[in-house]
Order: structure tokens, then sequence, then C-alpha cells
């Protein structure tokens, strides 16, 4: 595919700022708003950032890494992007929905890429019912916190948490544990991308527990349902010889 309106985003470091103005002289540059094509610089964080901010889009996101890890990103160059992005492939990602619900009334939804993790607020471990498409699978969960994740970000959080990494296209998203006290064996579940997972905490006076979705936090929540929205599509461009699916099947093989 041919693009012939860049727009280059930059994350707030010296690195990604000296790269955003060299690729805008090198290759003309257009508004986010305007753009065909959306090259991020930075890390893995602020390309969660930049699908965030462009959700209602439509438009592909190729990373190019100006940060750390730069999991979600390909490798900086400043020759022939333009040929790059031509051939880059493209990896569609469905985010997940968090609603949650508040000890004060209050309701809160907000959409994840990588996860929405609940975990708790004071020293006392929390207690967790976790219900499957209404159905309780686990009366009580005690624990520092759990998390659903997608396939994009089972390499982060869920498996600092030593939950699975899964492929892209699995169709499963990974249901794991933080910190798990009792059931002291349990590790977490692999479940359908079309399930709802609702988590209910109990004692959340005594316990009070605070919800994720990848960085906006709901705090004393009561119940959060979450599931996978298939209407919406973020599409990432890779690399043809380092794309996603291979740095997640690559992951499994590190020593």
């Amino acid at each position: 595919m041919t693009f012939s309106k860049i727009a280059f985003v930059a994350a707030d470091n010296e690195a990604a700022a000296r790269a955003q103005v060299q690729l805008n002289h090198l290759y003309g540059a257009v508004p986010p708003a305007e753009a065909d094509v959306i090259v991020a610089l930075g890390g893995d964080g602020f390309m969660l950032e930049t699908l965030h901010r462009h959700i209602d889009r439509h438009v592909p996101i190729y990373g190019m890494n100006r940060g750390t890890v730069g999991f979600l990103l390909n490798a900086y160059s400043e020759a022939d992007l333009m040929a790059r992005l031509e051939r880059a492939e493209r990896v569609r990602l469905h985010p997940l929905v968090m609603k949650a619900a508040g000890a004060n009334g209050d309701s809160f939804e907000a959409m994840a890429i990588n996860e929405v993790s609940l975990r708790r607020e004071t020293r006392q471990a929390a207690k967790i019912r976790i219900s499957i498409d209404g159905r309780v699978r686990l009366e009580e969960l005690i624990c520092d916190g759990v998390l659903v994740a997608t396939p994009a970000g089972s390499t982060a959080y869920n498996l600092s948490a030593h939950g699975p990494i899964i492929p892209m296209g699995a169709g499963v998203l990974a249901l794991t544990p933080i910190s798990a006290f009792r059931p002291r064996r349990w590790r977490g579940a692999l479940l359908s991308h079309q399930a709802t997972v609702t988590f209910e905490i109990l004692e959340s006076d005594k316990r009070p527990v605070a919800a994720v979705a990848d960085y906006t936090e709901a705090k004393d929540v009561v119940r959060v349902d979450i599931y996978e929205d298939r209407g919406i599509g973020l599409e990432l461009m890779f690399d043809p010889e380092h794309n996603l699916e291979e740095r997640i099947l690559a992951e499994q093989f590190l020593p």
C-alpha cells in the first residue's frame, strides 16, 4: 500500500524528539488528524498511548523504537521509510472493555490494549470472586491482584505475573492471578476471547481494590466486568522480518 500523508508523533524524550525533527525534514509531515499512516517514535508505553489516542481513527500505526524495550515497535532507521511502510505487514488488535462500579456508586469505563488488572490498595490482601459468562468459577481468590490480558499484552504484565504467552490469532485471553495466596496452586486460566469476565470484590471496605485498564485507573471498585470489543480494530504495522507474531513466538524460547 502506498501512503501519501504521514504523521510523526514522538514520546517526551530527547531521542524521540530528535528523530521526529529529522524525519519531518526528510519525508514531510501532516497533522495526525489528516494522516493515512502514523509513525510513532518512542517506547512501548508511548505506542500504547498512540493507539489509545487514535482508537477511533482507523489509521494504521507504524512504530520505531526510540525508547527502551520496544516490543511493539520496529527498529529505528531514517533510510527508506516509504519502502518499509509499503511492505509492512499489518496486525489487527481488538481492545478489552473494562466496566467498573465504584464503592460510592460511580461507574467507570475504559479500554485496554494490553490488559485490565486489579490490585490491592492497602497492606491487606484482596478477596475477589471470579465469574465467567455469569457463572461463578472461583468463589474466593485471596491475592495481591488478578488480570485479564490480550495476546498482544500477554508478554507484558501478564508474563511478569507468570501468565502464559499467547500467540496472535489464538482466540483466547489470559486470566492470571497476581501473587495468589489461596487457592495457592491456582495459576490462572485461558478463556475464549468471547468470554465476559466478572470480578466481585469481597470485603471491599476493609480490602479496597483498584482496577487499571492499561494506564486508566479506577480506585475503590466493587465490581469489574471485562470483555473484548471485536467491533474495534487497531492496526499495527511491522517489518516482515520482525513481525509481532514472530516476536511472541520467539519470546517463548528465551532462556
